[in-house]
């Protein structure tokens, strides 16, 4: 995990995001779950991913961002992949060039909510990913390798606690 050093909060009282990420819960999913904060310099939070590894070891299979507005990982260049699959292909020590080749916007319903989710189609095709924007304009995005994204995913997330990400 030492490639995820970037992630420590200058202030030695790190506290967790002022708003409820929405991932899978870590008791219903096997594997190896690691979470990353990434700190605005005021030590705000701008954004919570998580890191579901369930290979095992052999690295990991998702990624999941929770992204505030106003988040500085939000604003990708065009045909730049989101901040996620940068994340997902780092983990995975995969230095390929890989690019957005293609979005499409389909409705999904996710409980009574009707979601509109943007199918990022990448350049690596191992590689899935969809994003949608929450009501509360957190921007969820989900990448994960070598696995479809279904649409029954989406009604395994739910906002997990923030004291979760409580560190120190």
């Amino acid at each position: 995990m030492g490639d995820m050093s970037f992630l420590r909060r200058r202030s030695a009282t790190p506290a967790g995001p002022d708003f409820d990420v929405l991932a899978m819960d870590p008791g219903d999913w096997p594997g190896n779950l690691g979470a990353g904060l990434l700190p605005a310099p005021d030590g705000t939070c701008q954004g919570v991913f998580l890191r579901y590894d369930l290979f095992g070891g052999r690295g990991p299979a998702m990624i999941i961002g929770n992204l505030p507005e106003g988040s500085p990982a939000r604003e990708v260049p065009e045909g730049e992949v989101p901040f996620e699959v940068a994340q997902l292909l780092l983990a995975l020590e995969n230095d390929e060039e890989v690019t957005v080749v293609s979005t499409e916007d389909s409705p999904v319903m996710q409980g009574d909510n009707l979601l509109i989710v943007r199918r990022v189609k990448l350049s690596e095709s191992r590689i899935s990913c969809v994003q949608f924007d929450r009501s509360d304009n957190v921007l969820v995005t989900i990448a994960a390798w070598d696995r479809p994204i279904t649409d029954d995913l989406y009604a395994l997330l739910k906002p997990l606690p923030a004291e979760l990400f409580q560190q120190g």
